[in-house]
Parts: structure tokens; C-alpha cells; sequence
């Protein structure tokens, strides 16, 4: 057996981003591992990095010498499930519907999400950068719109287009998981994985972080099953702490951790971490915490100097023009 995963004295830590929007992490990458976790019924501590905002490590789980990142092998869901420490997908992996449901909640609905976020709203900032001081919190938001802007394909030309596209399909991601799930209590064999992890993040973001006047918002609201769906959940894993059969149980492995306490609520406090061997790598992760501050300022001050020299020669270009008369 490897080492830090079925050891009964190993204690497992989720690090995540900060709470908000009385959600126990407002992270949209954070909130489905912490929601996947207390499908599983496994014990974990919950802790808070706000050192790192934009680092796409986080959120990451450790024990022992134990480390799943979110950026290494498909992200710490999937690392969890190929290390065999927790697998709800076990028995759906293998369903074509199971498979594309999860690349649909996966791609539409986290672009919808994304675009929300950060290109039509503020709430991004206040997830990543509101412990920051206001200039560098503010230059670096700006910053990362302009790099989402890129991931979705955004230009000054097609921002109509895009938006009706990413809305579009949002809209019929909404219709096919309502149906999907009908009256049940989950979207497949009525019973937790992956799938719902991720969905019921995504719902619970857009009910409690998303202004009123969001279309996404409005959109999720027109499927009144899927808004039972998260606010029934959202109840019942409030309750866990403090009544352990408030989650229908479903054992994940391995089965020798299902004695152990989790964290007592959604807004579980950071707890102070087990003493480990630190890994290379992690030590590297540890150790840019002194030269984040330093190596954004060079990167924003670069990333406006190329906006400003890519503004002028579209204006020399647009000034100049390139037809050709006979």
C-alpha cells in the first residue's frame, strides 16, 4: 500500500481558497473537491491559502508526504480517485451518458461560469484579490479577464457572438441535466459522484455569488428541479457536522477512514496541519510565496506594455490600409 493513503493515523487537508458568499470556500476549483469529499463521507481538515490567488495549485489536498495538486493528473478529484484514497465514479466511469454528462457540466457550464465571473461581473475579484492592496488586487484582476478573455476566445469582434454561444449552451446543459434528473435525489442511480460534486458547485456559485441580474442566474432558475437539487444538498451537508447520517452514506475507499470526522461545518476555520516530510516539489511551491508580489508587478507592467503596443500598430495599420488599386 503507498505510503499516507491508508494509514489510520494520516489526516488528510484540503487547502482552498477563502470562504464567501456563505459558500465554506467561494473557489470555483475549491468548491467541487470539498463537496466531492463530503459525498464521500471522508475525513478532512479544511485550511486557507491566501498567499498564492492566482496559482493554479490550488486547491490541492495533502497528508503525510501525500500531495494531490489541481493542476497535476486532471486535478485533485482525479488524483484522489487513481490513488484509490476516494473513487465515487467507480460504477459510472464506464456509461457513455455518465461520460458526457460530466464533459458537458465540465465545458459549458464551467465557461458559463468564467465568463460570469470575470468578463460580466466582479465577483472574481472579490474571490482572488480582495486581500490584496486595492492597485495591485485591481491590476492583476484586469489582468486575468484579459487572459479569460483569450481561454474562451473573446475579441472585440465577435463579444456578441460569443456570449450568445456561451449562453446558448448553458441553456441546453440546464435542460438536459433537469431531465436527466428528474425527481431524483442525484443524477445517476441516485446516488453521488463526480457529476453532481461538480454541478452542485457550479449551482451553489451562481445562487450565492452572482448578482440578481445575472443571466446565468436567470437561466438556472427556469429548471425549478435543479434549484431543489442544490438548496436540498446544501442543507443536508450544512447538517453533516453535526449528524453524521445527514448524507445518505455510499462507502468510498478506503473503507478504514469512514470512522473519522470531517471538518464540523461549512464554515470550518483553518486548523493547523500535521507536521510532514516536505516533498521537492512542494518546498519549490512554498518557496515563490516571497517573490509573488515581485513577479506580478514585472508581468503586469509587461502585460500593459504589450496592450499598448498592439493598440498602436492596429491604429497604424487601421491609418494605413492595404488595398490595392489596379
Amino acid at each position: 500500500m503507498e505510503e499516507g493513503v491508508n494509514s489510520e493515523r494520516d489526516e488528510y487537508t484540503l487547502v482552498a481558497r477563502k470562504p464567501g458568499f456563505g459558500l465554506p470556500t467561494a473557489c470555483p476549483s475549491c468548491l467541487p473537491v470539498y463537496i466531492y469529499l463530503k459525498f464521500a463521507q471522508f475525513p478532512f481538515l479544511l485550511d486557507f491559502n491566501c498567499t498564492y490567488p492566482d496559482s493554479d495549485q490550488i486547491p490541492y489536498i495533502e497528508s503525510g508526504d501525500y500531495v494531490a495538486y489541481n493542476n497535476e493528473n486532471g486535478g485533485v478529484i482525479e488524483s484522489l480517485k487513481k490513488d484509490g484514497i476516494v473513487d465515487l465514479d467507480s460504477e459510472f466511469c464506464s456509461l457513455p451518458e455518465w461520460i458526457s454528462t460530466k464533459a458537458m457540466v465540465s465545458s459549458w457550464l464551467e465557461d458559463a461560469l468564467m465568463y460570469e465571473l470575470w468578463v460580466d461581473g466582479t465577483s472574481a475579484e472579490k474571490i482572488y484579490y480582495n486581500d490584496l492592496p486595492w492597485p495591485i488586487g485591481k491590476v492583476l484582476f484586469l489582468k486575468q479577464v484579459h487572459s479569460v478573455k483569450q481561454c474562451l476566445g473573446i475579441t472585440k469582434d465577435n463579444a456578441e457572438q460569443k456570449e450568445e454561444e456561451i449562453y446558448k449552451r448553458a441553456n441546453i446543459a440546464y435542460g438536459a441535466l433537469s431531465t436527466r434528473l428528474g425527481e431524483q435525489n442525484f443524477f445517476f442511480e441516485n446516488r453521488p459522484s463526480s457529476v453532481d460534486a461538480i454541478f452542485l458547485a457550479h449551482a451553489l456559485l451562481i445562487l450565492q455569488a452572482l448578482p440578481e441580474t445575472s443571466v446565468l442566474r436567470t437561466k438556472l432558475l427556469e429548471h425549478g428541479n435543479l434549484v431543489k437539487f442544490a438548496e436540498k444538498l446544501e442543507l443536508e451537508l450544512i447538517e453533516a457536522g453535526s449528524s453524521s447520517s445527514s448524507v445518505p452514506s455510499f462507502q468510498s475507499d478506503p473503507p478504514t477512514s469512514s470512522s473519522r470526522r470531517g471538518p464540523p461545518n461549512w464554515s470550518s476555520k483553518p486548523r493547523s496541519k500535521p507536521k510532514r516530510q516536505k516533498t521537492e516539489e512542494d518546498k519549490t511551491f512554498r518557496r515563490k510565496a516571497k517573490y509573488f508580489l515581485a513577479t506580478q508587478l514585472v508581468a503586469v507592467l509587461l502585460f500593459f506594455s504589450f496592450i499598448s503596443r498592439s493598440d498602436e500598430e492596429v491604429e497604424i495599420d487601421e491609418d494605413e490600409g492595404y488595398g490595392y488599386d489596379d
